[in-house]
């Protein structure tokens, strides 16, 4: 009896064996550690959300995830280190939107980040803070609009450096809202804060983890957000698509992606365990501290996301004069 029993149990599972086999899942994943290379050094906003996201993935999979910062050649040395390793699964890269998207828009790269890399998903989106000092005068974007068109040229704005998010995204704004001003980019987006602050320049577009301290001392307005929802930590301000801009939206991104190839099985995995991640009060809240918004997508959203901000930001990198190298 115990051996018809187990040829039953066998031909019962023996249709499901050409699925499982079509899904490349390994059979015993993760097997060993798993190394999350991030083309970023350590501390700073990607930092944090790569280190709170391994830090869930260790408990959730039952294998240390291990933040292994990799900075330099604008993310390059990093990006390369994940497009050669084994589309196993063991080695991720802590992605985003200004590797994936931008930085191939920017720079001749050795490697096409669209092609060798797949999407697994993106854990927090941050959108965009328009900031101002208080001493030039608009509390709104109204107000700012009708105070820049009436001094055409003659007011600057801060960048966290040329061809950067705050760049790029400043200049979308302009072109949309028809203004013009003069571009001083720093070579951080808390240098700029500093300016901002001590009053030497007077409009910033710029991370909310950046602006947040400002924030303490009532020196700045914020006007609005670039998102297409208003940001957690930021409640109370505005988008600038709800104040007369309907669909303007500039978010950048930090997720995970793995080399081209990886078992979708093992993507499906990772991602369904960070949208239980999104789903944990105490994760959620660590996450808005930081100043970004809990996401926490599929696959399949990472994609899409990164399909439709590629062209926003061939139009900003175009409309900033930004150089292509």
């Amino acid at each position: 009896m115990l051996r018809r029993l187990i040829l039953l149990a066998g031909l019962a599972l023996a249709p499901l064996a050409p699925a499982l086999a079509q899904t490349g899942a390994p059979t015993a994943w993760p097997d060993r550690p798993i190394r999350l290379i991030l083309p970023f050094g350590p501390g700073g906003l990607s930092d944090g959300v790569a280190r709170l996201g391994a830090e869930w993935l260790t408990k959730q999979l039952g294998q240390p995830v291990v933040v292994d910062n990799r900075p330099g050649g604008n993310g390059v040395i990093g990006m390369e280190a994940v497009a050669r390793a084994a589309p196993d699964g063991h080695t991720l890269l802590g992605a985003s939107a200004s590797h994936l998207v931008v930085l191939p828009l920017m720079q001749r790269l050795s490697l096409d980040p669209q092609r060798e890399f797949a999407p697994i998903a993106i854990t927090a989106a941050s959108p965009l803070v328009l900031v101002v000092s208080q001493s030039l005068g608009p509390t709104n974007l109204g107000e700012f609009i009708a105070h820049v068109r009436a001094r055409p040229g003659q007011l600057d704005y801060a960048s966290g450096g040329t061809g950067g998010l705050s760049h790029l995204g400043m200049a979308y704004l302009l072109q949309r809202l028809d203004l013009r001003m003069e571009h001083v980019p720093y070579r951080s987006g808390p240098l700029a804060m500093q300016d901002i602050l001590g009053g030497r320049i007077h409009v910033y577009l710029g991370n909310a983890v950046e602006v947040l301290p400002a924030l303490q001392g009532n020196a700045v307005r914020l006007l609005g957000v670039t998102g297409a929802t208003r940001n957690a930590v930021l409640p109370d301000v505005p988008t600038i698509a709800e104040q007369g801009q309907p669909g303007f939206e500039v978010t950048t991104w930090n997720g995970l992606a793995a080399p081209a190839g990886v078992p979708e099985a093992v993507r499906e995995r990772i991602a369904t365990s960070l949208r239980a991640a999104c789903q944990d009060a105490d994760f959620r809240e660590r996450l808005i501290r930081l100043g970004t918004d809990p996401v926490c997508s599929t696959p399949s959203e990472m994609a899409a996301s990164i399909q439709r901000l590629t062209p926003v930001m061939r139009d900003a990198i175009r409309l900033s004069g930004a150089t292509v190298n």
